[in-house]
């Protein structure tokens, strides 16, 4: 049944998804300005803490992989509430854990069921008329990004005031809260397909290659832009702001990095360039503007005011190419909307990985000029993937709007 019969996409709806998502998002995000406060109060060193994101992010994969594709044929609204008060109940457990280990269980748990955002997203691309579907991924992906900056930001502050018990006693609360808005807000929306096995369910996963020709090339301009470049400037402007000359705190750090908020702020009207059958030459667009600012990395290093403007442009770079590519995406089929997102998440997830692990070899090697030199080679990558897939991709425009 096409849930959009019945139920209509709103700016509110639109709304509400891009906070709900944001939410979810951040619940991954809350423990990685904590670190060294949550080793220390458990007497432990602080590259202890490591292993508590690992947990995190190896329990959200998990989710993704094994939960997420039951968004193409279980009724979303049921799905949604169950994983956010499961998130809820680990979100509790973090804030009363008695132990180290313990609140690693807890943040792996989280991780599994903090999902509710990645189940929107696609939701919000079934219930879109065509021609809106760009700009309605656009809002929602933009509460993803503020999420995930506001959680860093926010949680500094409230560990600071309160101890990091208390971050995750808020987050609770604001998970119970918007639970009870979905509750009431959400309309019942009839399930799209019918499950026959969930074996089944989990290989068609892995076989969406085979239906979808162009979707290698979706996941490499996002995986090269968002997973390698993205990772590899974020984590490596930590090293540098840390160092000589600048010498910054954790809390100055912070500041530096809500430069990326413009590209939440530029990601509401990026969707419509999809719409208007602009994705091709815009795509090109982000990317050479990845290329550009971190070549504008290598060259401006000792000004902080040039770091925070190539910051600001490289978001809002990443961010255009993600709504981007997943608008395409979701304009692959009608049926496998969550499928496909399973497929692009853990592929951020692999390329994102692989992103931080090459930030701090390239760093450990020649600093701060080696890891741009790398995020310019990848960029030129990504722009060689851009112009060797153009034909491909207006075959899929052409078939699609």
């Amino acid at each position: 049944m096409n849930s959009k019969k019945t139920v209509q996409m709103t700016g509110f709806l639109a709304g509400l998804f891009a906070i709900c998502s944001g939410l979810a998002i951040g619940n991954l995000y809350w423990a990685q300005p904590l670190l060294v406060q949550i080793t220390n109060g458990f007497g432990l060193s602080p590259a202890s803490g490591g292993l508590l994101v690992t947990a995190t992010q190896i329990g959200y994969a998990i989710g993704i992989l094994f939960i997420l594709p039951l968004g193409d044929f279980v009724r979303r609204k049921r799905l949604i509430i169950i994983v956010m008060v499961l998130s809820i109940i680990a979100l509790l457990s973090c804030a009363l854990s008695p132990s180290f280990i313990i609140l690693s269980l807890s943040l792996f748990s989280m991780g599994i069921v903090t999902i509710s955002g990645q189940i929107i997203l696609p939701l919000a691309g079934d219930l879109s008329k065509d021609e809106e579907r760009g700009h309605i991924v656009g809002i929602v992906s933009s509460g993803i990004t503020a999420g995930i900056l506001f959680s860093r930001f926010a949680s500094g502050i409230i560990a600071g005031l309160w101890g990091w018990r208390s971050v995750y006693l808020i987050a609770a609360v604001l998970n119970f809260i918007m639970a009870l808005v979905i509750i009431y807000v959400l309309p019942e929306i009839p399930r799209k397909n019918k499950l026959e096995s969930y074996k089944g369910l989990i290989f068609s996963v892995f076989t969406t290659f085979k239906r979808h020709k162009t979707l290698v090339r979706i996941l490499l301009h996002s995986g090269l832009i968002f997973g390698l470049v993205f990772n590899i400037f974020w984590t490596s402007l930590t090293f540098l702001l840390s160092a000589e000359p600048f010498n910054y705190n954790t809390f100055q750090i912070g500041l530096v990095s809500l430069a990326g908020l413009v590209a939440a702020v530029a990601g509401l009207g990026l969707g419509k360039l999809q719409d208007k059958g602009l994705s091709i030459p815009a795509l090109g667009i982000f990317i050479m503007l990845s290329l550009v600012t971190m070549l504008g990395g290598f060259l401006f290093s000792n000004s902080i005011l040039a770091i925070v403007l190539i910051a600001a442009v490289f978001s809002i770079a990443v961010q255009g190419i993600s709504v981007l590519t997943q608008a395409r995406l979701f304009a692959l089929s009608d049926e496998e909307r969550s499928r496909l997102n399973t497929v692009f998440v853990v592929n951020n997830f692999l390329f994102g990985a692989v992103g931080s692990a090459l930030a701090s070899f390239l760093w450990s090697q020649g600093g701060w000029s080696y890891v741009m030199i790398g995020a310019i080679l990848i960029s030129l990558i990504a722009l060689i993937v851009w112009i060797s897939s153009r034909n491909p991709f207006y075959e899929v425009d052409t078939n699609h709007f």
